[in-house]
C-alpha cells in the first residue's frame, strides 16, 4: 500500500510513530514560552486542580473561530469529556446548524423533536425538554440541527436579540461546572450571542498561515462584543491544533503565535491523529474510545490547564 507523502495528510505515519509527535508537542509551547520570555523569567506551571466539593456557579466559554476546519467541536468534545472525567459537571452546546458535535457524541440530529432552536424561539420550551445525557458520566448535550439556521434571521427582530441565549441558560448556572459553547464558523448574530453570554473564549487555532490572517478579525469581533454588550469578556486562550511538528511551517506558525499572545497560548498543542476521526465515527470523545492515545493525553492536559486558569 502506497502512503502519502504529504506530511499534513491524515494517517500519513503508522500509529506508533504519531503518538510519539502527539507526547512530543506537548511540551513545545512551554518551551517556546521561555524562549520568547528570557532566560532570567521563571518557567510557570499551572497547580494542579482542586478537588470538587460543590458545584457550579457554571463559567461559559465560547470555542469560536469563524474559520472552518480548525478543531472547534473536536475540542468541545473532548475538552468537555476530559474536564467531566476530573469530576467537573459539564454542558456542551451545540451553537452550529451543521450538528458536528451533535453527530460526535452520537446524535442523530434529523431524529431530534427538540433542539436549540427550539429552546431559542420557542415560548414554554425548557433546557430539560432538550437536554440529552451522554455516555460520560457529568457530560450533557443541547443538541442542534439545521433548523438552528432560521433563528439567525429570526433573532433579528427580537427585542435583546443578543441576549437571547443568556437568558435561555440562566436557569442552569448554578447546576453546571462548565457550558462549553461549540460556535459555528462565522461571525453572524448566533455567535454574537454565544460571545454575549460568555466569560472567556477558546480559540482553536490550525497551526497554518491563513489561520492568522482570520485571528486578528476574531480579536476584533471579541474586543467590540466586550465594549458594547459584555464587559466581562475574556480571552481565555488559543489552543494550536493540527500540529505536526516535522513541518518547518507549522513549527513557524506556532512560534509567531506565542510571539504575539504569550501566556494566552495553551502549553498543551493538539496534534494531527487519525484517532480523532475515528472517534466522529464512534460517537463518543477520545478519552473513553482511545484513552490511552497522545490525542486522550493531550485533552486531559488541556483539561487541566483550563481549570488551573
Amino acid at each position: 500500500m502506497t502512503m502519502s507523502t504529504n506530511p499534513l495528510v491524515e494517517g500519513e505515519s503508522d500509529g506508533l510513530e504519531q503518538t510519539a509527535l502527539d507526547l512530543a508537542s506537548l511540551g513545545i509551547v512551554a518551551a517556546l514560552k521561555k524562549e520568547h520570555a528570557g532566560p532570567n523569567l521563571p518557567e510557570m506551571k499551572p497547580k494542579s486542580p482542586a478537588p470538587v466539593r460543590e458545584h457550579g456557579p457554571a463559567r461559559v466559554i465560547a470555542l469560536c473561530n469563524q474559520k472552518g476546519g480548525v478543531g472547534k467541536t473536536t475540542t468541545t468534545i473532548n475538552l468537555g469529556a476530559a474536564l467531566a472525567e476530573a469530576g467537573r459537571r459539564v454542558l456542551l452546546l451545540d451553537f452550529d446548524p451543521q450538528g458536528a458535535l451533535s453527530v460526535g457524541l452520537g446524535v442523530s440530529p434529523y431524529e431530534l423533536d427538540l433542539t436549540v432552536y427550539n429552546l431559542l424561539m420557542q415560548k414554554g420550551v425548557t433546557i430539560e425538554d432538550v437536554l440529552v445525557k451522554t455516555n460520560v458520566t457529568g457530560l450533557h448535550l443541547l443538541p442542534s440541527n439545521i433548523d438552528l439556521s432560521a433563528a439567525e434571521v429570526q433573532l433579528v427582530n427580537e427585542v435583546a436579540r443578543e441576549q437571547t441565549l443568556q437568558r435561555a441558560l440562566r436557569s442552569v448556572m448554578d447546576y453546571y461546572d462548565y457550558i462549553l459553547i461549540d460556535c459555528q464558523p462565522s461571525l453572524g448574530l448566533l455567535t454574537v450571542n454565544a460571545l454575549t453570554c460568555a466569560h472567556g473564549v477558546i480559540v482553536p487555532l490550525e497551526c497554518e498561515f491563513f489561520s492568522l490572517r482570520g485571528l486578528a478579525m476574531l480579536i476584533d469581533t471579541i474586543e467590540k462584543v466586550r465594549d458594547r454588550l459584555n464587559p466581562d469578556l475574556e480571552l481565555e486562550g488559543i489552543l494550536a491544533t493540527m500540529y505536526d511538528a516535522r513541518t518547518v511551517h507549522a513549527r513557524q506558525v506556532l512560534s509567531r503565535v506565542v510571539e504575539a499572545f504569550g501566556d494566552k497560548v495553551y502549553d498543551t498543542v493538539i496534534s494531527r491523529t487519525v484517532k480523532f476521526p475515528e472517534t466522529t465515527v464512534a460517537g463518543e470523545p477520545i478519552t473513553t474510545w482511545a484513552p490511552g492515545s497522545g490525542g486522550a493525553k493531550a485533552y486531559r492536559a488541556l483539561a487541566r490547564e483550563v481549570l488551573a486558569r
